[in-house]
């Protein structure tokens, strides 16, 4: 699994985490950057992590906005929350890091949908940033 692969399951968990127990996402972040502080051979994936995490703070407003706009019957407040947070990452870096293409973020945002939630959550997480996408 490549670094940026790790650092958006740490992106995740950290978003994740933050919405599930109502916490501020910047206190969640702080508390994960003091554990990181202690896990220097994980550095590479903490440093994304927390570009993505920072990205989604710095943008809150407008992800939630593409996310809402563009997820078809489905309010935030209804999606499951481990989808919220995969979609706030994924349209993150589709919209505003443009070190990483499209396809990319899409098909990594995808993989995870698959992995933490449901069977049908793959292929909404896909419909909606491929909806992000073509709109941006």
């Amino acid at each position: 699994m490549s670094a940026r692969s790790k650092a958006r399951k740490r992106a995740l968990d950290i978003l994740f985490q933050a919405d599930v127990r109502g916490d501020g996402l910047p206190d969640t972040l702080a508390a994960e950057a003091k554990r990181a502080a202690g896990e220097p051979q994980r550095s590479g994936s903490w440093l994304y992590a927390r570009d993505i995490v920072d990205g989604v703070i710095d943008h809150r407003d407008e992800i939630d906005e593409q996310i809402s706009t563009f997820a078809k019957d489905w309010s935030l407040s209804r999606m499951p929350a481990v989808d919220r947070a995969v979609l706030r990452l994924g349209v993150w870096e589709v919209l505003f890091n443009d070190e990483v293409p499209t396809a990319v973020a899409i098909d990594e945002a995808v993989e995870l949908a698959k992995e933490f939630s449901t069977d049908e959550s793959g292929a909404f997480v896909h419909g909606v940033l491929a909806r992000v996408a073509r709109s941006s």
